[in-house]
């Protein structure tokens, strides 16, 4: 099957530790791990009402307030300067205004002007969306249930009514994005849990294919209320107990949340090349095995990811031999890690000293926005031509010596 490539000519991110791509980089060069205690507001309500004892398994309870957190927003973001009302902007949740400086920074960074002028190409965006309760969402819903009790339940004080769009925090972010900066080509969100910045990416790829669209715009947000998250993946066993983010590590116990957003701004690659664009990186092969025919997300196919890795390979013409750097999922979970090892192993087998790595070293598990930052990160290093080392210590040898693969511990 053949891949018209793809090239990226913009990015940005909203993460932990990194407000822009060269930020991101800072993080990725010096091995910096951002996974920090949960900001004493982050749950509204006193955390240790919550916490849990070591060994507890309580599923209405957490054992670890750590995570990835975005800090700085506020005072970095400017709400002027879209199609619509920057009060309005400003009394949406995070999770709004994380996508509409994400996309608008992308877009600058692909030196385009954002809002889009009226005969500006074909542009549309695909967002990819955690379809969980937001704060905004959870604060809209206290306040509505508060209201409609009787005086012997009294309202907190201090509680305020928060805008009423945030109870739509699924879909509504991608419409309100194409609105804000006039993106005339298809706009949507899709969930696909930790895949959906990359299906993202890929259904944006397919608009360029079919000339549906000239500029692209692809990537996704996370920012799941954080008490909704934590107690989440406590009940699924698969939170770090030590609240340590350790992709490949021997002795790594789980994930660690984290939340934020990414873009990146696509064309065809000939179109770029012909216009003069800078060009970041150029996707030229994209494999999906989502097939429903395995045990689910918590417990993942190598057969399924080999399958993905050789569709992807297959388009674009390489074989394992071309591949120098293998950037991971690894979350850190014992399943997960062994899993993408194993489906490595099979496709490399015999191959030595291939680089491989997880964004979540650093930053937590961004869940929707995982792959994105990937991108980003890979963007970064593509244009200084570095693989910086895993941050956290994660030894990947240990675990990958009873499979044939001898990765270096590097990203």
């Amino acid at each position: 099957m053949q891949f018209e490539p793809i090239a990226i000519i913009g990015h940005s991110c909203v993460l932990p530790g990194a407000l822009d791509p060269a930020e991101l980089w800072e993080i990725v060069l010096h091995g910096r791990d951002m996974v920090t205690l949960a900001p004493d507001d982050a749950w509204r309500i006193e955390k240790q009402r919550i916490l849990a004892g070591p060994g507890a398994t309580m599923q209405d309870r957490a054992w670890s307030d750590r995570g990835g957190y975005v800090r700085g927003f506020a005072e970095r973001f400017d709400p002027a300067g879209f199609l619509l009302p920057a009060d309005e902007i400003k009394a949406l949740d995070p999770v709004f205004q994380w996508t509409l400086h994400g996309v608008r920074e992308a877009l600058h960074s692909a030196k385009l002007t954002a809002p889009l002028p009226e005969r500006a190409p074909p542009t549309g965006l695909i967002l990819g969306n955690l379809s969980y309760p937001t704060a905004g969402l959870v604060q809209f819903a206290e306040a509505t249930w508060f209201a409609a009790q009787s005086e012997a339940i009294p309202r907190p004080p201090d509680m305020s009514t928060p805008h009423a769009r945030n109870r739509f925090s699924s879909g509504l972010p991608a419409h309100l994005a194409a609105q804000a900066l006039n993106l005339r080509g298809d706009a949507f969100a899709l969930d696909a849990a930790c895949a959906s910045s990359l299906y993202a990416i890929k259904l944006a790829c397919d608009r360029l294919h079919d000339r549906r669209a000239d500029v692209m715009v692809a990537g996704a947000v996370n920012r799941t209320d954080d008490l909704f998250i934590h107690i989440g993946f406590c009940a699924l066993q698969a939170m770090s107990r030590r609240g340590e983010s350790r992709p490949f590590a021997a002795d790594a116990d789980g994930l660690v949340p984290g939340e934020g957003a990414a873009f990146v701004v696509l064309k065809r690659l000939d179109d770029a090349v012909a216009a003069g664009d800078e060009i970041l990186g150029v996707i030229r092969g994209v494999g999906l095995s989502n097939d429903g025919n395995a045990g689910g997300f918590l417990s993942p196919s190598a057969a399924g990811q080999v399958r993905a890795m050789e569709a992807a390979y297959a388009m674009a013409g390489l074989t394992p031999g071309d591949i120098s750097l293998l950037e991971c999922h690894a979350t850190g979970t014992a399943v997960g890690d062994a899993t993408e090892i194993e489906s490595a192993a099979q496709l490399f087998h015999g191959m030595a000293n291939v680089p491989i790595g997880s964004l979540k070293a650093n930053l937590g598990h961004l869940i929707t926005a995982a792959g994105a930052a990937r991108a980003d990160q890979g963007a970064g290093r593509a244009a200084h031509r570095h693989a910086p080392p895993l941050a956290a210590g994660g030894e990947a040898a240990g675990r990958a010596g009873k499979f044939a693969l001898s990765p270096a511990a590097s990203a």
